[in-house]
C-alpha cells in the first residue's frame, strides 16, 4: 500500500473557514467523481488544522492534509497523470491552494501502535 500525503496551505486571500468549506464542499465531490479515484484510491482523508498553539512549539506551518492511499505507484500515477485529473481537478486545487506552498510525501506507513 502507497500512502500519499498532501500538506496544504491554503491561498493568503481566503480564511481558513472558506478554505476548509471549499475543500469539503468544492474539491472532493469534484475529485472523487473522476473514475479514476473511484477505481484506484482506496481511502481519502482531509485534515484540517485547528487554531490551536502547543507550549513549546512553532506555530503550525500547514492549514490542512490530504491523505491518499494506492495499491502501487502504477495507481496512484493512473490518477494524477489522467487526462481528467488534468483538465478539472489540477485547475480547481488553483482556486483554494497556495500551490508553491504545499508539500508531499509518498511513503509506506509503519504502524507503532
Amino acid at each position: 500500500m502507497v500512502k500519499f500525503t498532501i500538506l496544504l496551505r491554503k491561498r493568503a486571500d481566503l480564511s481558513h473557514d472558506e478554505f476548509v468549506t471549499y475543500h469539503k464542499t468544492k474539491h472532493a465531490p469534484l475529485f472523487i467523481s473522476l473514475p479514476e479515484v473511484q477505481q484506484h484510491v482506496r481511502r481519502y482523508v482531509q485534515c484540517h488544522s485547528l487554531p490551536i498553539a502547543l507550549p513549546g512549539m512553532p506555530p503550525q506551518a500547514y492549514d490542512g492534509i490530504t491523505e491518499l492511499w494506492f495499491d502501487n505507484e502504477a495507481a496512484m500515477g493512473q490518477v494524477f497523470m489522467s487526462e481528467r485529473y488534468l483538465a478539472l481537478v489540477r485547475p480547481d486545487e488553483a482556486k483554494f491552494l497556495d500551490m508553491g506552498g504545499c508539500g508531499f510525501l509518498v511513503c509506506s506507513e509503519n504502524p507503532v501502535l
